[in-house]
């Protein structure tokens, strides 16, 4: 009997655990019918445009977690606190003209037309559901807090990887944030937290809303996966298209490399910005992130002007060293004449006025 009891009270445990608000809801109802609908819904589940598994043949995830936890791979923090800008989170753009602000891996500002675009937030010390669980910002990193931002336009999330959805700082933004775009099926976490459903604009792929009088968001198809327990692809996954009159811009999220970057190329090019991820690859995973050459040769599909690399700067989530994404991403972007800008972590750019391109993680 004792053992039976102890058996039920970890059932009960778990059950509690899996139950947390972090985790968010799968979608239901309504939301639920539009997704089974979909062109790309198919056994059960959202499916990428084209096969997409997510290890190559004959590499179990056995193998990918032996490698990655019991492996020795060096350099994968950096030795030194990184530098940072102090952001001008609530100063008013010189211009017309976008400005972006990068916080580190795949969390950016975008100032546009006296609005304010956040983009996949994330501003926790480790992107995981529990803060004891997974890899730690680098130091120097925790530099904004998501209490510093009182008055977002647009909160745009583009899936629900802890990455890219972070509890604690969406909790956080909710009272200060007017409009939430995103992908479908993620508006199920969002109202498990809190958000009304009127605030909340959900997208397929190529579906579009309009914001504002000049605000233009299309949800457009990226090559990744979803989740945040145990049951894959029940939400979507995308990358987005701003455009006002005077601009366009590629907001990329995660993506692996295919041919869908040349079609929204046509589409939708040419792009004035694209940002795109260039970190945390690895062989064992070469579909769902691109290779940071590839990151290189998505800008050029996409027609864009300027490349923005994020994704690196301030998670370890793979295993190759903290600064390998950029530094081959500068050496692809010069060998294909691709212009390139590198913010020093929150740094002001300003599309066609100020776009540095220093190497500033090679300094000491």
């Amino acid at each position: 009997m004792i053992i039976l009891y102890i058996i039920v009270a970890i059932a009960i445990l778990v059950l509690i655990v899996i139950n947390l608000p972090v985790f968010g809801s799968l979608p239901s109802g309504l939301r639920l019918d539009k997704i089974r609908h979909l062109p790309n819904y198919r056994n059960g589940a959202l499916q990428n445009l084209s096969v997409t598994p997510m290890q190559p043949e004959g590499i179990s995830f056995f193998t990918i977690m032996k490698a990655f936890f019991f492996e020795n791979h060096p350099n994968k923090i950096p030795v030194k606190a990184l530098k940072s800008v102090k952001p001008d989170i609530d100063a008013v753009p010189d211009q017309h003209l976008p400005e972006v602000i990068w916080f580190g891996h795949s969390s950016y500002l975008i100032k546009i037309n006296d609005l304010r675009i956040l983009v996949d937030p994330v501003f926790s010390k480790v992107p995981s559901p529990f803060s004891f669980i997974g890899s730690k910002a680098f130091p120097g990193t925790d530099f904004v807090e998501a209490a510093q931002f009182k008055n977002i336009d647009v909160l745009l999330i583009t899936h629900d990887h802890y990455d890219h959805m972070d509890f604690q700082t969406i909790s956080t933004l909710i009272p200060h944030v007017k409009k939430i775009v995103t992908s479908i099926g993620v508006g199920s976490h969002l109202q498990r937290w809190g958000v009304s459903a009127d605030q909340i604009h959900e997208l397929c792929w190529h579906e579009m809303v309009s914001l504002a009088e000049d605000l233009k968001f299309t949800a457009v198809p990226a090559r990744h996966f979803t989740g945040r327990k145990f049951k894959r692809n029940q939400t979507l996954w995308s990358a987005f298209v701003l455009e006002t009159s005077q601009s366009k811009l590629f907001l990329g999220g995660d993506s692996g490399y295919d041919t869908h970057f040349t079609e929204i190329g046509k589409a939708h090019g040419p792009f004035d910005l694209a940002i795109l991820e260039c970190g945390q690859y690895d062989a064992y995973w070469p579909y769902i992130h691109m290779f940071p050459e590839e990151t290189v040769k998505a800008a050029i599909d996409l027609q864009a002007k300027v490349l923005l690399p994020v994704h690196w700067g301030k998670f370890s989530l793979s295993m190759h060293p903290w600064n390998d994404p950029i530094n081959r991403v500068v050496k692809a972007a010069k060998e294909n004449g691709l212009r390139l800008v590198t913010p020093r972590l929150g740094e002001t750019i300003r599309l066609n006025s100020y776009l540095p391109d220093t190497n500033w993680w090679q300094e000491e």
